[in-house]
């Protein structure tokens, strides 16, 4: 049967990344406290494309995914897996990512309630070769990315208003690329994120709950620029990260826009992962 997407192609242009998005495939994710939590992942792989070569075969990445259905998936599986697809499709780079939801369990600060908290996070990995000569000798990066919820208080309403001040939730994304073979652990990045904010959130409050989020939260009021800041110190105390971005995303209530303020340090002139995709702006 005659194979269409292996014709040669004229055209002269490479593409930079030709794939599938948006698989999902039951898996689990190593917890740091022994065995395994289940996910549902939402995967993203793709590979580089010479200009001489017209199209790729789609189904290979599918099967190539599908050997880790309801298997563990990190950093190192997601090593063997970019080994898999660079050598299929012959490849000088290849990119894959999982987007999961993660749950915590947590107590409600006073009360003590035990529940439970999602968080979004993602794993991405990238193997590129480091030169022409070396397609199969690829340089290996991964990243962790979480999306944490947390509370805000305005320093500026608190000082100026004769009763109260405005509060809302915010969201802390960061993501954080990892050395390799170092393990950061979603059980240590996301408590270390939730008390970036004034205060951290709960799916459940009784009345003595909630009394205590309100003032503890009235105690440390924070701007989308201070949450930033500190999470940047946070992070750079936390071994394993090389490099990070850091957003805040601030859902202002008595605004009809949202506060917001970003920064990024580490890596190779301070460019995490090597920007593009990777980048959080």
């Amino acid at each position: 049967m005659k194979d269409v997407a292996a014709q040669r192609d004229e055209r002269g242009i490479t593409l930079d990344r030709v794939g599938i998005r948006g698989l999902h495939l039951p898996v689990t994710i190593r917890q740091q406290a022994g065995g395994d939590a289940r996910v549902v992942g939402h995967f993203d792989a793709t590979v580089e494309l010479p200009h001489y070569e017209r199209g790729t075969h789609m189904s290979r990445f599918v099967e190539i995914l599908g050997t880790w259905s309801k298997s563990r998936v990190s950093q190192a599986e997601m090593h063997e897996a970019l080994l898999q697809l660079r050598e299929a499709f012959d490849a000088p780079a290849a990119y894959l990512s999982m987007s999961f939801k993660y749950f915590l369990d947590k107590l409600t600060p006073v009360s003590k309630l035990p529940c439970q908290l999602d968080y979004d996070c993602r794993f991405d990995a990238k193997m590129v070769a480091a030169d022409p000569e070396g397609r199969r000798d690829g340089e290996f990066a991964f990243a962790v990315e979480v999306h944490v919820p947390v509370l805000t208080v305005c320093p500026c309403s608190l000082e100026i208003a004769c009763e109260g001040a405005h509060s809302q939730r915010a969201t802390i994304t960061v993501r954080a690329g990892t050395k390799v073979g170092v393990i950061v652990w979603l059980e240590d990045l996301i408590p270390l994120i939730e008390r970036q904010g004034s205060y951290e959130v709960f799916p459940v409050l009784k009345r003595e709950d909630e009394k205590h989020v309100v003032e503890r939260s009235f105690e440390n009021p924070k701007f989308v620029e201070d949450v930033v800041r500190d999470t940047v110190l946070a992070l750079q105390s936390l071994p394993g990260v090389e490099w990070y971005e850091v957003v805040c995303d601030s859902q202002e209530s008595i605004h009809n826009h949202n506060a917001y303020a970003y920064a990024r340090g580490g890596g190779p002139k301070g460019s995490p992962g090597g920007g593009g995709a990777w980048s959080l702006r």
